[in-house]
């Protein structure tokens, strides 16, 4: 494919616009549509499709992603990378209908308010994300950021035109909200598919292991989900608490959704920093990875700090008017939720550092921990509002505590055993 007259940023950024306008747009047409009843279990869809699919394939993409990396990085030709990609994305499916499937009931019940069709879109959802983030991935690692930018517009568009003319027909249910929702990740894999022609041909010999990468794989499933539970869990632990008729548990859903937006829009950072991370790591370039974490970091300040402020200024207001919600939320409590939005994308930052040094079993770590202080603090007694924030601030701050200690000790390690050229005699 011929080059953007664009930079990697503004196409990425774009694409991301796109998706992530789908994203929130679908939940407000619901929202204004359906009865609160409905519009609460399609919003539960939301969070678990994005359980399943930037949670649990997302490890498939990153994974596939440093492998692409590393082997164009080392001369090596890609053609094992695709296999074994290929071979773990069939797989990872294959695990997660069997677990969807055992859950449905359960699922079907407790958050999806009684609609199977909502279940089924769930399922279709994983067979969608198994497409498209293996494509992304293999995008991600030969930086073919225009590619993975199509990828995220195809998706976002076919998520939201479709959905658009459901309501304007006047023809709006649930389920037909949430497959809709589900299948639009296919238009995105295909369209991403043209930019996969011409890989690399290295001549060095070897190629990454199967072995190696399904060890790479579990690790960051484990790390990646448990990101998605400590980022998602909180609106579908409130809706469980206070019912799917609640309007308080409706309006936290929606703010929940608000404070994201920074995360959301930070989201990408990955896909671009992980490949140039893993080059820089695969040549020695240790000094690189710890400048270009610096520069992110940074970054990380600049949106998510604004972020929390407006979250807290006018958060409650937006729930209502931009998703339908019936009851106000108070603003601190809004405010940090964006708190905890700075939290995460701080972690967004120094995962793929510590993903490209080969430290992928810290992540997972780090993940465990903040999780099970999450999970634990959900249980004490108290206001479930209050309780929610507490625990949102608290597990991802673990996080951060331990991807921290991780990566400063990663860096100290592998820099100690990089060989300090010898001085050139005169």
């Amino acid at each position: 494919m011929a080059n953007s007259k664009f930079g990697p940023a503004v196409l990425m950024g774009g694409g991301l616009l796109v998706l992530g306008a789908a994203g929130y747009l679908f939940v407000a047409i619901a929202g204004h549509t359906l009865p609160a009843v409905d519009a609460t279990a399609v919003s539960g869809v939301y969070f678990l499709i994005n359980i399943i699919g930037p949670g649990l394939f997302t490890a498939l993409e990153q994974e596939t992603s440093r492998a692409t990396s590393s082997t164009i990085a080392a001369g090596r030709p890609l053609r094992h990378v695709v296999r074994n990609a290929a071979l773990l994305a069939v797989g990872l499916l294959a695990v997660a209908l069997v677990v969807l499937g055992a859950l449905s009931p359960v699922l079907v019940d407790v958050e999806l308010s009684g609609h199977w069709p909502l279940m089924w879109a769930v399922l279709l959802s994983a067979v969608t994300a198994a497409a498209i983030y293996l494509v992304r991935g293999l995008l991600g690692g030969m930086q073919r950021f225009s590619g993975y930018a199509a990828t995220l517009a195809g998706e976002g568009a076919a998520r939201l035109l479709p959905c658009v003319v459901v309501a304007v027909a006047g023809l709006a249910a649930a389920g037909t909200y949430g497959l809709i929702f589900a299948g639009g990740s296919v238009i995105g894999a295909l369209l991403g598919l043209p930019w996969t022609r011409k890989m690399p041909h290295g001549e060095a010999e070897g190629g990454e292991r199967l072995g190696t990468m399904v060890r790479g794989l579990l690790l960051l499933v484990g790390a990646i989900l448990l990101t998605q539970l400590v980022a998602n869990l909180l609106p579908l632990v409130v809706t469980a608490k206070l019912g799917t008729a609640s309007a308080v548990a409706q309006a936290f859903s929606s703010a929940f959704l608000l404070v994201r937006v920074p995360l959301f829009l930070f989201a990408p950072v990955q896909a671009m920093l992980l490949p140039a991370l893993t080059a820089a790591a695969t040549r020695g370039e240790f000094d690189v990875v710890r400048s270009r974490v610096r520069l992110v970091l940074m970054a990380v300040l600049a949106v998510g700090v604004p972020g929390a402020i407006l979250s807290w200024l006018v958060g409650p207001w937006a729930a209502q008017v931009f998703f339908g919600a019936k009851a106000a939320l108070p603003g601190a409590v809004v405010g940090l939720l964006g708190v905890s939005t700075i939290l995460l994308m701080t972690v967004q930052a120094l995962q793929p550092a510590l993903v490209a040094l080969g430290r992928h079993h810290a992540v997972t770590v780090s993940w465990a921990a903040g999780t099970a202080v999450l999970v634990g603090l959900l249980f004490v007694p108290g206001d479930t509002l209050t309780v929610a924030v507490t625990a949102q601030l608290v597990g991802p701050a673990v996080v951060v505590a331990g991807v921290l200690f991780a990566l400063l000790r990663a860096l100290r390690s592998s820099s100690a055993k990089t060989p300090v050229p010898a001085p050139v005699a005169s």
